[in-house]
């Protein structure tokens, strides 16, 4: 038993030790591996970096020259009077808006600009000097120029190109073309890599990483910072006080570490031509550590695993009875859980239904309500053509004693015209007191607003009210449900009608507008408007809540017409006027091809 104890450990020994050699070996080659595709792939970075960078400066290189040749430059130069310079100015400004320059300006041969396309700016640069500027002293030296500076009036680095300007072949002025060059560096802030530009002299004067900007790379010799002291480059920004980025004098590191990281960065640089700059790139190693890391651990896992297989299969016979056992009392669990959930269904089907049930039986109690309040004015609207049929038909009758055919056929066409407009009248109280299943069709919502208005024409009368309605050149379609959209219509009609009913001159108007995705409802009228302190319980109405007098209505019309308009997938609200008066909006989504498929199903 010692013996067997002895050679187990000894094994478990050597199987650790071969997993810890192979671990070490994975982790190393994928570094080394990881380190060469990162510096592959920030090489391919770079070089496209460095063509993006020349192509947006070459993109400008010809426009100096060619301002240089337009006949409004050569007058300025030649007189640099009020309307030259305002002909100039305006040349220039409209050639850096069609060209997207970020400035151009001329310079005469002592340095002094005497037109600017920034000229009616602040930092205008007609009357500054900048025979200092490298790039005017190059172009006059060699017929163009090109330097990246901090804009000495404006404050604004760019890159600067220059070409001189003749008239018959003699150098009469310098024009220059200002290149914003902000665009790209902002495109280098989410980069994955530390990107940064630097000049000849290896100060950073682009870059996405904010602590780089104007540093050097290593230390800057005295004549070095008095040219660029002289010239003012790059403005404000100390260079003498302005730490290295980088200690080692003379060469880049291949690695380095940046702002204190813990982990170090590849680093390497490519050459941006004609200026001498480079273009230096940071990768981080992080992610290469990290997955070799998690490569040597995974294959020292592996080991394990191997290692553990016979351990884990003397334990299988066990563990398959746990899960088995565990198995079955998940079954159990599940069958109890769905049978609950069953009663719960069930419940709720029944409590939906009664909720529908409620819901219908409360719509058919407000309908019989607004007819109810509307009875008296239903009653005239009937009587009064029934009173008129009878003395149209006593009238008959004495036509007819004397013979006078034309005469009593003209009576008894008016008699059924007057019968016509009974049979109307009741039949648009039948349909609408109806309690019909809800049924979702095509509703033309002019013609239900005609419906409204016409049951509610009588009322109207009554109380000496107009009902006015707007028809739209093109009535558009909603699915709803006829009968119960009226109802809401008219329920607002009559709420209307009972807002005017103590106004001299009470007027309702109803109307419809729609824009291609949605139809919206108007009623307007002028009355008493809404009061602050009840705005908020009508935004939102509730059941029985009612501003009438007791007896007057029951406090459900605008709770159901929100109820209503919630089933036709549409909304209600209202605002008051400052003259006077609300205007309540009905808003519904236009018919489509999907809702009436829905519909249909």
């Amino acid at each position: 038993m010692p013996g067997f104890r002895f050679r187990r450990g000894l094994v478990a020994i050597l199987a650790l030790a071969l997993i810890a050699s192979a671990a070490s070996a994975v982790w190393f080659i994928s570094l080394e591996t990881g380190k060469s595709r990162a510096l592959a792939a920030l090489d391919d970075e770079l070089h496209v970096l460095a063509r993006t960078v020349e192509g947006v400066i070459e993109r400008f290189r010809y426009l100096p020259a060619v301002i240089a040749r337009d006949r409004r430059i050569l007058d300025v130069l030649a007189s640099p009077e009020p309307a030259t310079i305002e002909r100039a100015n305006a040349y220039l400004e409209a050639v850096r808006t069609d060209s997207g320059a970020d400035e151009l300006y001329v310079m005469k041969l002592d340095g002094l600009a005497v037109a600017a396309s920034n000229h009616a700016e602040p930092t205008s640069f007609v009357g500054e000097n900048y025979q200092y500027r490298p790039y005017f002293t190059d172009a006059l030296a060699r017929g163009e120029g090109r330097y990246y500076a901090v804009g000495a009036t404006t404050g604004i680095p760019g890159y600067f190109l220059s070409s001189v300007i003749r008239d018959n072949s003699r150098v009469v002025g310098v024009a220059i073309v200002k290149v914003d060059m902000r665009k790209i560096e902002a495109t280098w802030t989410d980069a994955r890599s530390i990107v940064a530009v630097t000049d000849a002299d290896g100060v950073v004067f682009l870059t996405g990483h904010a602590p780089w900007k104007y540093r050097p790379l290593q230390a800057l010799s005295e004549e070095t910072l008095f040219d660029l002291a002289r010239t003012r480059k790059y403005g404000s920004a100390d260079l003498a006080a302005a730490n290295p980025i980088f200690s080692d004098a003379g060469r880049l590191p291949e690695t380095a570490l940046v702002d204190g990281e813990d982990a170090r960065r590849l680093v390497l640089q490519v050459g941006i031509d004609p200026d001498g700059w480079r273009l230096l790139g940071l990768a981080s190693l992080a992610p290469i550590r990290a997955n070799s890391l998690l490569l040597a651990l995974l294959t020292a896992l592996a080991g394990l695993l191997i290692a553990g297989a016979g351990l884990y299969m003397r334990q299988r016979r066990q563990l398959t009875r746990a899960r088995l056992h565990a198995h079955a009392e998940l079954e159990r669990r599940v069958v109890e859980r769905t049978a609950e959930l069953n009663r719960q269904v069930e419940d709720r089907r029944r409590a939906e239904a009664e909720l529908r049930q409620a819901q219908e039986s409360l719509i058919q109690a407000a309908k019989l309500a607004a007819l109810g309040r509307m009875s008296a004015a239903i009653v005239h609207e009937v009587s009064q053509p029934l009173a008129a049929m009878e003395n149209t038909l006593a009238s008959t009758g004495l036509l007819a004693s004397r013979g006078d055919a034309a005469a009593v056929a003209d009576k008894v066409r008016s008699a059924r015209d007057l019968v016509r407009r009974i049979q109307r009248t009741v039949k648009l109280l039948k349909s609408f007191a109806r309690n019909e299943p809800v049924r979702l069709e095509p509703v033309d919502v002019d013609k239900a607003m005609a419906v409204a208005v016409e049951l509610a024409a009588a009322r109207a009368t009554e109380q000496g009210a107009q009902v006015k309605l707007r028809k739209s050149s093109s009535p558009p379609s909603v699915l709803a449900n006829t009968t119960r959209l009226e109802q809401v219509i008219l329920n607002l009609v009559v709420n209307a009608l009972d807002a005017v009913k103590e106004r001299p001159e009470g007027e309702v108007e109803l109307w419809s507008e729609h824009d291609g995705q949605r139809v919206r409802l108007f009623v307007r009228d002028n009355g008493i408007g809404i009061p602050e302190h009840l705005r908020d319980r009508i935004a939102e109405p509730e059941p029985f809540f009612t501003t009438k007098l007791t007896g007057e209505g029951l406090g459900l019309g605008l709770s159901i017409s929100r109820a209503i308009l919630d089933e036709f997938g549409g909304g209600m609200n209202f605002e008051t006027r400052e003259e006077g008066g609300c205007t309540f909006r009905i808003d519904l989504p236009v018919i489509s091809e999907n809702r009436l498929r829905e519909a249909a199903e």
